[in-house]
């Protein structure tokens, strides 16, 4: 999804072919969903058929329309200019990226507290007696949110909470919040659409600062073009994440730690777990176990409090996915669980496992944002080190063993070049105290704790 100001979207939004109430026939809108009893909670939380999606102060909207689908059933919801309502994440899982949001807001609250600058010597102080350097920071100005489908919520929520307590100006809503506090509405505006939206906002010189998670491919173009124009930019793109389990790991730990890596949001995070290298002592046990975990793994409606594993987004993310697993058997690799869509209605594969395959083989190296993982067998630290960096992208990471040693040498410059380096707990996941971002082609970015509101603002040093 592409947030943007309202101010931007008088010059971008389409101009939609349906003037006046959308015409459409009783049939219809019957059938959608928001209109069946089973998502009468749909208009509890104020949606209709039909949906205005764009905030700058009030509701409205000038661009296409268009028919948002469920991904559990491909079934229509309702009608939106320019929006997307539903991704298809399990209920825990979007309860606890809400969740997510009002912790960072809570952090963020502390952290407007503490927000300051140094007062350093100054080499001049025999020419000018009593003076001193002091480093102010202030607001950037506005700042441009563009997040990806996957974490619509808990992604802005980052951005958001960090970027107003610097005082920014903020491109999604809250408007509520905002007004019972005296505070207008519009700086924390709305909208939703596609590439055009997103191209305005990299190419518009009144967004200050242009946060983007997405694709690596996307990221490369919206930080050309923000670059163009001298703008600052916080990209947080693709993770290609490897899990490695040492012969003195903890299989107790491995087992469901790799499950919920490799198949949570089913493999829709960017901090999926992609890649696992077992020792050559413990891979066949570690498979079979995590053969028979898959085996368990409750699948159905995301909406249902007892369901573990929903569907991929879009018809597309399917079409990728038996891609992937096709190209993974002609480079050598053996399909030991799953690879399969599944024989029910809505976007649902089966997640999957592949051993065989080459550690640098091409579909290996290339992010599929679906659940499949590629499993490694590896003799030493120092290779299995080698083959979690040779990706291009460096996000998240995690060993698993009980060696102090390994651990620190893990932690050091000869151990993983990843933003997020864990031990003994899966790749997918983060704590917002800690700023959430990696290297390379992840782009740099950091977003929630730590100092990562030194982004949304500019030094001045006087």
């Amino acid at each position: 999804m592409w947030r943007v100001p309202g101010l931007l979207c008088v010059h971008v939004a389409r101009k939609s072919k349906f003037s006046g109430p959308w015409n459409r026939p009783a049939a219809f809108m019957s059938t959608l969903l928001i209109n069946q009893p089973q998502y009468a909670w749909l208009k509890e939380l104020g949606l209709r058929e039909e949906n205005d999606g764009v905030y700058n102060g009030s509701w409205g909207g000038r661009g296409e329309v268009i028919t948002t689908y469920c991904p559990a059933n491909n079934e229509p919801i309702a009608r939106v200019r320019q929006v997307s309502l539903e991704m298809g994440k399990i209920l825990v899982e979007g309860v606890g990226e809400v969740q997510e949001y009002v912790d960072v807001c809570d952090y963020a609250v502390g952290l407007s507290r503490m927000i300051g600058g140094p007062i350093l010597p100054s080499e001049s102080k025999q020419r000018r007696p009593g003076h001193a350097l002091i480093e102010q920071w202030n607001p950037v100005g506005l700042v441009g949110v563009i997040t990806a489908f996957n974490f619509p919520v808990a992604v802005y929520g980052w951005n958001n909470a960090i970027a107003m307590i610097c005082g920014n100006a903020c491109l999604w809503i809250i408007a509520k919040v905002l007004e019972d506090n005296k505070l207008p509405g519009a700086i924390c505006s709305l909208t939703c659409g596609g590439a055009d939206i997103g191209t305005a906002m990299a190419k518009d010189e009144r967004v200050d600062l242009l946060s983007f998670t997405g694709s690596t491919q996307v990221g490369k173009q919206v930080a050309l073009m923000v670059q163009e124009r001298f703008g600052k930019s916080l990209l947080e793109l693709g993770g290609n994440n490897a899990i490695i389990a040492f012969e003195d790991a903890d299989l107790s730990l491995v087992v469901p730690s790799a499950l919920f890596a490799a198949v949570g949001t089913a493999g829709q995070r960017c901090t999926t777990a992609r890649r696992l290298f077992l020792h050559e002592s413990i891979h066949d046990e570690v498979v079979n176990r995590l053969k028979k975990a898959y085996a368990q793994i409750r699948v159905g409606n995301p909406w249902d409090s007892n369901v573990l594993y929903g569907p991929l987004h879009t018809k597309q993310a399917v079409s990728m996915f038996l891609g992937a697993v096709e190209e993974a058997k002609k480079e050598g690799g053996t399909v030991v669980y799953g690879g399969k869509v599944m024989d029910r209605p809505g976007n649902y594969v089966e997640p999957t496992i592949v051993t065989g395959l080459d550690h640098d083989a091409s579909i290996v190296h290339t992010e599929t944002f679906a659940p499949i993982l590629y499993v490694f067998k590896f003799k030493n630290e120092e290779e299995v080190f080698a083959w979690n960096n040779e990706v291009k992208q460096g996000l998240s990471s995690s060993i698993f063993t009980k060696d102090m040693g390994r651990i620190f040498r893990w932690l050091g410059p000869k151990g993983s070049d990843c933003g997020i380096v864990n031990v003994n707990i899966p790749t997918s996941g983060a704590e917002i105290g800690g700023a959430f971002g990696g290297e390379k082609h992840t782009g740099g970015g950091r977003e929630s704790g730590s100092d990562a509101w030194k982004q949304y603002m500019r030094r001045s040093t006087w």
